[in-house]
């Protein structure tokens, strides 16, 4: 289940590695997959299945809640959350904010931005890991939240966002790669070169984060041993076995923006 958009398609790396490794973790255990968006859950088809795996939870957790009312065993891809019900599977995004933190205190960078919506949970527990870390060095950081998760929406707040400060930032944290290439097109279209004004890291380690140019340094996450987790987790809760959620590590690759 995922929120259709025309700038972020099911084809890109999210959800595409996801669905590999739930696919052949089903697949391979006689079960087939559905797949469909949140607004058809209501259908029969939706509702006749055995389980539900979630991407994402959805701006203030409303996905989640949406899934939950339907009865099914189901498990979410995210952020935990504190509902001990919710079994859910996800990378330690307070960790990935730490390790940005502490690259841009390491780079000497003061002038410090985060660009990414904190309605969403894995986005702010990326900005509170981020703030904590920059707290505890007594520097600090400004928060701009974009309209989407896509190229065209970092583009346009880190544009905006120029057009209006009186001093440039010198590094940014963006909560997608998406997001962050977006920015990097914004500050080159301004004369602001990446790295050597402002440092650029992005969030997922996406395909496209490796061969952008200049290649971005971005928090690795690994979707398809994560999509491999989730349908072990369903399959677990169909078939009446315990279940618990599951945090997997993140890491800083380090490249060239």
């Amino acid at each position: 289940e995922m929120q259709p958009d025309a700038d972020r398609p099911m084809s890109e790396p999210y959800p595409l590695q996801l669905l590999g490794g739930i696919t052949q973790e089903l697949t391979t255990r006689g079960y087939s997959v559905l797949l469909t968006a949140i607004q058809s859950m209501g259908s029969g088809l939706a509702l006749a299945a055995d389980g539900v795996i979630l991407l994402g939870q959805g701006a203030h957790d409303n996905a989640v809640h949406e899934v939950a009312n339907c009865g099914l065993p189901y498990v979410v891809w995210g952020a935990e959350h504190g509902q001990a019900d919710c079994i859910v599977v996800g990378s330690d995004n307070r960790s990935g904010g730490v390790c940005v933190a502490d690259r841009f205190l390491a780079l000497g960078r003061r002038r410090l931005v985060f660009l990414g919506d904190t309605s969403h949970a894995e986005v702010d527990q990326r900005w509170n890991g981020f703030q904590e870390r920059l707290h505890a060095a007594h520097q600090s950081s400004l928060n701009l939240i974009p309209s989407a998760f896509t190229f065209g929406a970092g583009f346009a707040a880190i544009q905006a966002h120029l057009a209006h400060c009186d001093t440039p930032p010198d590094g940014l944290f963006a909560a997608s790669d998406l997001l962050a290439m977006g920015a990097v097109r914004a500050f080159s279209d301004a004369g602001l070169a990446v790295p050597d004004s402002v440092s650029v890291i992005g969030y997922d380690d996406s395909p496209t984060a490796q061969t952008f140019a200049p290649p971005l340094s971005s928090v690795h996450q690994d979707w398809r041993h994560g999509g491999v987790l989730l349908a072990c987790k369903v399959l677990d809760l169909i078939e009446g076995r315990p279940a618990q959620s599951e945090i997997m590590p993140t890491n800083l690759v380090v490249r060239a923006t």
